[in-house]
């Protein structure tokens, strides 16, 4: 046998060892004692069995005494850690002795011991015995929580130290041959497993008037909600409410509010939110949360209690989300707003009296949180009047204004700068909610003229570190921006009053020249804070101009250029992220706003060319845009110069702005899932528009204000919009279309006869599910509309198939040509090849060459005439002594052979004899001879 097979049987043999019953599998042992190793007394055997059941027992003499100090050896034997295999007993007399405290108070010594000694390492013999004793151990583990019952203080805080232990554990005083420690996460993984942290959470509510205990508990709460697991224990055990609840009580040292704040921090961020901040949403937690606010503000100077305070704020902004908190009813919603607002504002309040904020990082914090929390308040109605009362529109509106070299602030350059965009910021969340403080405060004026001053060239170095301040470094582009989103949340209330107030402040003229300034001043570092400002411009004034002529004139050419400006942007940039779809949003919506409607505008829009921007932005196929394009091309169409302007437009592959839109209704009718064949034409006759979604949903009766599908289907997707623009430009003269094209246009012209029917089939399937029956006449009026929607699906129908087929009879006989001309070009090519044989045939044989010659000759004699007219001078045109069949002139260049060779092109003519060179030799293109002209008659000389 070997050693390790001596050990395991040794050790299923050994009294008191706990049977596995968790796993019936075999496990290799990989460490193991020898039985020297046991010899040597580093564990004394003991029987623990025995001790559970002497403790069991309770009608014998001087059975107190044997159980004390039978658990006293127990203590004794495992002073140096416990081994897994023992844990279960081992905790099961520990529950023994707890049980026995309350009628012999002797017992809480050998408890205390045992606990102390859960403190030290868990022991293992083998590296399996983890998992193996896995469930008996979380089972012991949670047994420490159960213990917080019993009535003892000493037990109690042995309990959080021996669990506080868990997270710092110390390595054994001794070794001990043959045991390895269990890993540092094993106890606290168990911990998760067995639930400890619920039962420790429930056992504050037994510590209510015992602080040093309750310190102890919520130290080790500390520990254990740095897991998530434990942290979604505690909430089942309502600990949120339950730590907060008790924050504002007395507590000398400070740390109960310090680590139940740690504790409510852990909780939501490791567990769910939602259920914390309804855990928190109490009279109770929010009253406490108040005073010990008001407590650390008011009486806390040191940086401890100023994190704290903070700490505090942001837990409180967290609870504010709800609006089922009761932040007004407390008081506390009072409280924040005079603390965020009494620096601006003077107030004789007791609270903020000798009150002053300096400008450390947390008071810097502070302030940033007041603000924060006041947004979120705001989104209250109740608050509205307390805002009004604490007068936060005047003080917001103290930092919207050229930053002042010469005063002294509490705040450094870069703190006030922040301060200065979180101010604005917020006030874009308020103001809408307060107009009339807005206006008393001329809110108008202010940003306009701090407008004025960001577009100013004064020398302003800007920090730009905080989150506000992103990309404005060095420049006053983030003052801009958050100016801008003020005056956009202002506009965009509708408000008569604060719109026409801002023009005739001349913001219209004053936000173009902005835009423009920005165009001048773009360079890549800055592009996304430029794209932003510039969009928001673009919303500001489509916000002011829409439904008003006089404002639109005022926008004028200049904002039409602007757009053009715009639009003309490179299309691979609405890809990069930088806000250009954005910025292709905002330019849409001001040609909808600031031109349409405005017929001068309109004009110098189609002048510049405005509509093929528009169609080769259409023509890109960008989904997001097309409903808002095609919305602004049939307001466009009735003008009647546009027309013109549509169909002179051409794309890619001389693609017509007829069949671009075309294309885009197929798209379309693709992605519905509308029923159409191989080549386009309609399948259900009885419906030709359904979509897939309207043949899913089933026909339910519905009040008359509400539509049906059948009419939401008209404003959800393009094909209205596309049917509108095609009939402005007439759908019999529509150039650049296809067979296809054609096929699809039959549907696009019946596109409102279509719609007229459908509708009028839902109304007939609603009573009929109404189960009303219409008079003679009515159901006769019905039933004539729906025939004759269903003839005109069919007509069209027809028309399609006549279309398909006659393109298919064309494409035969342009098929027909093609081939034709192919056979031409092989007959032509065979022409060719026999004229080449021919040649050949004629300058490799003499006799077919003479041959040829004859017949030359004679064809030539043949096409003179027989008579010569008197007088006439006949002139040769033929050259004696010339063997070639091919037509010849004086000068034949035979490039196959070299002149120098031959002795020139015509030696061997009869020419040759009537002009030489003065170097003698064969006829040669000399370049100082001087042609002399030949006379009539052929004489040599």
């Amino acid at each position: 046998m070997s050693t390790a097979e001596a050990a395991a049987t040794a050790e299923a043999r050994e009294p008191g060892t706990r049977i596995k019953s968790s796993s019936p599998r075999q496990i290799p042992a990989v460490g193991v004692v020898t039985e020297d190793e046991e010899a040597q007394g580093v564990f004394t055997s003991m029987d623990l069995n025995r001790v559970i059941k002497l403790l069991e027992e309770t009608e014998k003499d001087d059975l107190e005494e044997k159980q004390l100090k039978s658990v006293k050896k127990v203590v004794q034997c495992y002073q140096n850690g416990l081994p897994l295999r023992d844990l279960a007993q081992i905790f099961k007399i520990l529950n023994l002795c707890a049980g026995k405290i309350k009628k012999q108070p002797h017992f809480i010594e050998p408890a205390y011991n045992i606990l102390k000694l859960c403190g030290l390492p868990f022991l293992k013999k083998k590296v399996s015995d983890e998992i193996t004793y896995a469930e008996d151990t979380a089972n012991s583990i949670a047994l420490l929580g159960d213990l917080m019952k019993v009535p003892s203080s000493e037990l109690r805080i042995q309990i959080c130290k021996c669990i506080t232990d868990f997270y710092h554990a110390e390595p054994p005083k001794q070794h001990i041959p043959g045991y390895q420690q269990a890993s540092s996460l094993y106890k606290i993984k168990m911990a998760e497993v067995g639930g400890l942290a619920k039962t420790m959470a429930q056992s504050l509510a037994l510590l209510e008037n015992q602080l040093v205990e309750k310190l102890w508990v919520l130290k080790a709460l500390q520990h254990l909600s740095t897991s998530e697991v434990n942290c979604t224990l505690m909430v089942k055990a309502q600990a949120a409410s339950g730590i907060c609840a008790h924050l504002n009580d007395p507590d000398p040292s400070g740390q109960l509010l310090f680590r139940s704040s740690e504790i409510l921090w852990n909780l939501l961020e490791k567990s769910s939110k939602e259920e914390i901040i309804q855990q928190l949403s109490n009279l109770e937690c929010v009253l406490a949360l108040k005073e010990v606010f008001k407590s650390l503000l008011t009486r806390g100077f040191s940086h401890y209690d100023r994190q704290l305070r903070n700490d505090i704020l942001v837990i409180t902004t967290i609870i504010a989300q709800n609006p089922g908190a009761p932040m007004i009813e407390c008081g506390f919603t009072r409280d924040l707003i005079l603390f965020a607002t009494f620096n601006e504002v003077k107030s004789q309040n007791p609270l903020v009296k000798g009150l002053k904020l300096s400008n450390s990082y947390e008071d810097f914090e502070l302030k940033k949180l007041l603000f924060n929390i006041i947004v979120i308040l705001c989104k209250d109605l109740s608050t509205i009047q307390l805002l009004i009362d604490g007068k936060v529109i005047l003080a917001l509106f103290s930092y919207v204004k050229k930053p002042e070299k010469q005063k002294i602030i509490e705040w450094s350059a870069a703190q006030y700068e922040e301060l200065q965009l979180h101010a604005i910021a917020t006030l874009s969340s308020v103001a809408p909610f307060l107009i009339e403080e807005y206006m008393l405060c001329q809110g108008n004026a202010q940003v306009l003229a701090f407008l004025e001053w960001c577009e100013s060239e004064d020398s302003f170095f800007s920090q730009g570190n905080s989150f506000h301040g992103t990309g404005g470094r060095g420049n006053k582009f983030a003052q801009m921006r958050y100016s801008l989103r003020l005056l956009r949340a202002m506009v965009y209330l509708e408000n008569e009053t604060i719109n026409k107030d801002l023009c005739e402040k001349g913001t219209i003229q004053q936000l173009l020249g902005i835009f423009k300034n920005t165009i001048s001043k773009y360079n890549d570092k800055e592009e996304a804070i430029l794209l932003e400002i510039q969009s928001d411009i673009l919303l500001i004034l489509s916000g002011l101009c829409e439904h008003h002529i006089p404002r639109k004139e005022i926008f004028g050419t200049e904002g039409v250029d602007i757009i053009l400006h715009v639009m003309k942007t490179d299309p691979k940039k609405l890809q990069s992220g930088l806000g250009y779809n954005v910025l292709l949003f905002s330019t849409l919506d001001s040609i909808w706003c600031c031109i349409l409607g405005c017929y001068p505008l309109e004009e110098y829009f189609l002048e510049k060319e405005g509509i093929f921007l528009l169609l080769d932005l259409l023509a890109l196929n960008p989904q997001k845009f097309c409903n808002l394009i095609l919305g602004i091309m049939v307001e466009f169409c009735d003008n009647p110069k546009t027309a013109a302007h549509v169909n002179a437009w051409r794309g890619k592959k001389d693609q017509t702005a007829a069949s671009l839109l075309i294309k885009l209704w197929r798209k379309e009718e693709k992605e519905l899932g509308v029923k159409r064949d191989k080549h386009g034409k309609i399948i259900d006759t009885k419906k030709p528009l359904f979509t897939s979604f309207q043949e899913k949903q089933k026909i339910t009766p519905l009040p008359a204000n509400c539509p049906t599908i059948a009419v939401m289907d008209v404003a959800e997707n393009i094909r209205a919009k596309i049917y509108a623009v095609l009939g402005k430009l007439d759908f019999e003269n529509l150039p650049g279309l296809s067979a296809e094209d054609f096929v699809t246009l039959c549907i696009i012209h019946r596109y409102l006869d279509f719609k007229t029917g459908e509708i009028w089939n839902e109304i007939y399937e609603e009573i009929k599910l109404e189960k009303l029956r219409p008079v003679t006449m009515d159901k006769n009026i019905l039933e004539s509309i729906t025939t004759a929607s269903e003839n005109i699906g069919k007509m069209v129908a027809s028309l399609q198939s006549e279309m398909i087929e006659s393109q298919a009879c064309q494409d035969v006989q342009n098929e027909q040509k093609v081939y034709t001309k192919i056979q031409a070009t092989h007959k032509q090519r065979e022409l060719a090849n026999k004229s080449w044989e021919n040649f050949l045939a004629r300058t490799s044989n003499a006799k077919t060459l003479k041959k040829a010659k004859r017949l030359q000759e004679k064809a030539i004699e043949s096409s003179r005439r027989s008579k010569q007219p008197p007088n006439a001078v006949f002139h040769w045109t033929d050259i004696k002594g010339l063997n070639t069949t091919v037509p010849s002139g004086r000068v034949v260049t035979v490039e196959s052979t070299p002149a120098r060779l031959v002795g020139g092109p015509l030696a061997d003519t009869d020419i040759a004899l009537k002009k030489l060179p003065i170097r003698g030799g064969a006829l040669q293109r000399v370049k100082a001879v001087k042609t002399v002209d030949e006379p009539k008659k052929s004489v040599p000389t």
